[in-house]
């Protein structure tokens, strides 16, 4: 893809007449020659796949390390026990969140959306809007192209590593993408497409990548659900004409900064943050992982 910023998205899917889901399939065709029919049932496979990935949990499994499993599962009981606080429609986005994030630690089949460590937060909106609202194939499909967009320009402009720029180069960047795709299903502008994804980007600013025992399991299953809930609550503060003051294109250029500023501990290595603590070193020697 070809899209260095956000303004340059909006103002191609303006200038042409197109919706902007359409801008980002024209562009995708164009950048990787191939048809449109190819395009499309490349995004068509990739949403079936986040779809058998919910459909296909097992909250038996546990991860070889013995440190997730089973949390997607708590949360269906809770739901149909009716002892959640934050009602239906939160609460199975919570669960779907768990269930991917699970499923990437137990080594099974998921989406990077945009990474393995970022899985569940995509999917787990989409999965849960599409059901409750009765949402075709076709339409997640052209918001997955939506959420595409956006986080093309989040990787040209800054990354989507948590390597490279913390844990709010992942979940960060799931959520604005999310957030944007969100906005798009309900029947919003592309100004709020843009705003959502400023907002859900600035507020997980910071976060930093401290993988307990440096896997993807703590504390990076759960973030998924703060990545997806920050999303759901930005979408709707967009979708109630609610701006972000800072405009998308300097928030995404803000988090490449934070990033280049953040020690290199916490930054997937393992060692600073949630990583460093007394309980996560515990942790490495009954796992018995050796350091370099």
């Amino acid at each position: 893809m070809a899209f260095k910023s956000v303004e340059e998205l909006l103002t191609l899917s303006q200038t042409e007449n197109n919706p902007l889901w359409q801008a980002v399939l024209i562009d995708d065709i164009t950048d990787r020659q191939v048809a449109e029919s190819e395009s499309i049932e490349k995004m068509n496979y990739l949403w079936g796949k986040m779809q058998d990935a919910s459909k296909n949990y097992d909250g038996n499994q546990r991860s070889n390390s013995g440190l997730v499993g089973g949390d997607g599962e708590k949360m269906k009981v809770a739901i149909k026990n009716n002892a959640t606080i934050s009602g239906s429609f939160i609460s199975e986005v919570i669960s779907e969140a768990l269930k991917m994030g699970e499923c990437n630690a137990c080594m099974k089949c998921i989406v990077a959306a945009p990474t393995a460590g970022s899985c569940g937060v995509l999917p787990s909106v989409l999965i849960t809007i599409a059901k409750a609202n009765k949402i075709s194939d076709e339409e997640i499909v052209k918001s997955l192209y939506v959420s595409a967009g956006f986080g093309q320009v989040i990787a040209t402009r800054a990354s989507i590593s948590g390597a490279e720029g913390g844990c709010q180069a992942e979940i960060g960047s799931a959520s604005a993408m999310a957030s944007a795709a969100l906005v798009f299903l309900k029947g919003g502008t592309n100004e709020m497409m843009a705003n959502a994804c400023a907002m859900a980007l600035k507020s997980l600013l910071g976060l930093v990548c401290d993988p307990v025992a440096g896997l993807v399991e703590i504390p990076c299953t759960k973030r998924n659900v703060i990545g997806a809930i920050n999303a759901i609550s930005c979408a709707d503060m967009a979708l109630a004409g609610i701006t972000s003051k800072i405009p998308c294109d300097e928030v995404i250029d803000a988090m490449a900064s934070v990033g280049n500023l953040m020690a290199s501990s916490l930054k997937e290595t393992g060692e600073g943050g949630l990583a460093g603590t007394p309980t996560a070193k515990e942790i490495v020697k009954r796992l018995n992982i050796k350091k370099d």
